[in-house]
């Protein structure tokens, strides 16, 4: 890869950062609805018992709500694509002597980075609020986890955006897709206590991503071993990495 390619990668990463640090609004709206979660939520069930929890419900909560952060992020940078389609400012952005795959390559790592910066956050909080991680190997184990539902997230968005036209439609089919996954994931209560929600979670990949990142900062509570969430987690991520990337590159802007 020569200078000129690593240069718009740096760019079109660089562009996302400035976006993100001059979005207010953005910053406040995608941390407030975590902290609602874990205020209301992990603060009003904290004191109560439910079948299938070995923890608090703080503690099983958190997990849940910083990946619902990241994945939430993770999503504009689908949205970016279609306001940047809509503005002409991606015509101009391909007809630069750049390969696409650089361009694409700096629009997920710029995408990931700023949805990491918000998971982080809410990891903060969480732990201010009284959740407690393992180990400082369970912290690298975490962040593991985060930047591989950071990166799914952000395939996931622009594969979805390289079909579409408009801002509605995207965030139509993200919340129809998101929302029913999310609930499924056992990010805010416990689904392999219902034998039908648990064999619909085990087609979820979010299902895994949650529990892989609750066994990593907890160091109890997940489901299955780490290292099958891992796995699973991954190829997922490669997946979804792969067909974005075929998607946008495809695709006739």
């Amino acid at each position: 890869m020569n200078h000129i390619e690593l240069q718009a990668i740096y760019v079109m990463w660089l562009r996302h950062m400035k976006r993100f640090i001059r979005s207010k609004s953005r910053l406040v709206s995608t941390i407030a609805q975590p902290l609602f979660f874990l205020f209301i939520l992990g603060s009003g069930f904290r004191i109560a018992t439910f079948e299938g929890l070995s923890v608090d419900y703080l503690s099983f909560l958190a997990p849940g709500v910083i990946s619902m952060s990241i994945l939430f992020s993770s999503m504009f940078t689908g949205v970016s694509v279609l306001w940047d389609k809509q503005f002409g400012f991606l015509q101009e952005v391909l007809v630069a002597p750049v390969s696409r795959f650089s361009i694409i390559f700096g629009r997920t790592l710029g995408g990931a980075t700023t949805a990491l910066i918000q998971g982080f956050i809410i990891l903060a909080i969480a732990l201010a609020l009284g959740v407690r991680i393992a180990g400082i190997a369970n912290l690298l184990m975490t962040i593991v986890f985060m930047i591989l539902i950071a990166f799914s997230a952000v395939g996931f968005g622009l594969t979805v955006a390289t079909k579409l036209e408009d801002f509605e439609g995207f965030q139509l089919i993200m919340n129809l897709l998101i929302m029913p996954l999310l609930f499924l994931s056992s990010a805010f209560f416990p689904v392999t206590q219902q034998p039908i929600l648990h064999t619909i979670a085990l087609f979820n990949p979010l299902f895994y991503m949650v529990d892989g990142l609750r066994g990593s900062l907890l160091g109890t509570a997940h489901i299955y071993p780490l290292p099958i969430d891992f796995i699973i987690v991954l190829c997922f991520c490669i997946a979804m990495l792969g067909i974005g990337s075929y998607s946008f590159h495809k695709s006739e802007i």
